[in-house]
């Protein structure tokens, strides 16, 4: 069997190998791509540094930017020399950190003109993380194709963005106000809230401030509780963001964290520690529902999964 070579883990915190791995030539509805962009994530920190999640040796990555070198049978929309990208992560033959990927074709899109993959590579799994969460975790619709009229139930209730200037926060703002949410509350350094506010943040506050609870609160102008019902937290931090957001968090509010949570950062000396376990990260209020995000059980969602693959078809 032909290899090519892949950036794997071998041991937690043990710096990384480049090793060979088979070359996996498509089956039924799949494509084999040239990987010629990667880009790491939280995830490939966590299982390097971590060791969650992760069954040594590890290929890593989970996003890929490349041409197809290999169509297999049933392959209806894409081609040989088509440049593509895509969210892939299930299995070690569909991790970015290696020289060939072979993938199904539906978790592929063509790259648009005018669009470099260097750019295209950073897309996927942030776009789906913050879409993913808003639909499932958060319960806020988002109907593709959207409808010219459409306004959303809870158009004018806040919703807080705690770590706006992440990625993942950066597409929710924008895809919140794609749609129509018009009270998007955001946390960042103060160097971001320009940026913020463009993406569609009404408010935007230095997570720094010492009294960035009572500023949040006094964005909401509803009567009744909870004053923020919809809360994303794109940091995991135990510390960093889930406590601070549980001091925020009223009866019937609705916190997605995006997970791990961390409750130690690493250190020269010390592994971290995680906890997948949101709603035991912190002590909310009753009826405060803590939901850990995630994303890569997308796919299991029909009618998400069949929006997000209209969206990227190409």
């Amino acid at each position: 069997m032909s290899t090519h070579a892949a950036v794997v883990t071998v041991a937690t915190r043990a710096p990384l190998e480049i090793r060979q791995v088979p070359t996996i030539h498509p089956s039924e509805g799949e494509v084999r791509v040239c990987v010629e962009w990667t880009a790491s994530t939280p995830l490939d920190l966590h299982q390097a540094d971590g060791g969650l999640l992760v069954k040594h040796p590890q290929v890593l990555g989970d996003g890929v930017a490349g041409t197809v070198v290999e169509v297999g049978p049933g392959v209806k929309r894409l081609k040989v020399n088509d440049k593509v990208f895509g969210f892939t992560w299930r299995s070690q033959q569909e991790k970015g950190h290696q020289i060939y990927a072979t993938v199904p074709e539906n978790l592929l899109g063509i790259l648009p003109d005018g669009i470099t993959m260097q750019e295209a590579v950073t897309l996927p799994n942030n776009f789906v993380t913050a879409y993913h969460t808003i639909v499932t975790d958060l319960g806020l619709p988002l109907p593709w194709p959207k409808p010219s009229d459409y306004r959303p139930e809870h158009a004018e209730d806040p919703i807080l963005i705690w770590g706006g200037s992440s990625s993942v926060g950066q597409y929710a703002l924008q895809i919140l106000k794609y749609f129509g949410y018009q009270n998007l509350v955001a946390t960042a350094s103060p160097k971001h809230h320009d940026l913020l506010r463009s993406f569609g943040a009404a408010h935007v506050f230095d997570y720094h401030n010492q009294d960035i609870t009572k500023s949040i609160l006094a964005t909401s102008q509803r009567r009744s509780k909870p004053a923020i019902p919809f809360m994303l937290d794109c940091i995991g931090s135990r510390d960093g963001s889930v406590h601070p957001l549980a001091r925020i968090a009223e009866s019937c509010t609705k916190v997605a964290v995006l997970l791990p949570v961390i409750n130690r950062d690493a250190t020269d000396t010390e592994a971290p520690e995680y906890t997948m376990d949101a709603q035991g990260a912190a002590e909310w209020v009753d009826g405060v529902e803590a939901i850990g995000v995630r994303a890569h059980f997308y796919l299991d969602v029909s009618p998400q999964r069949d929006a997000l693959r209209s969206r990227t078809a190409g």
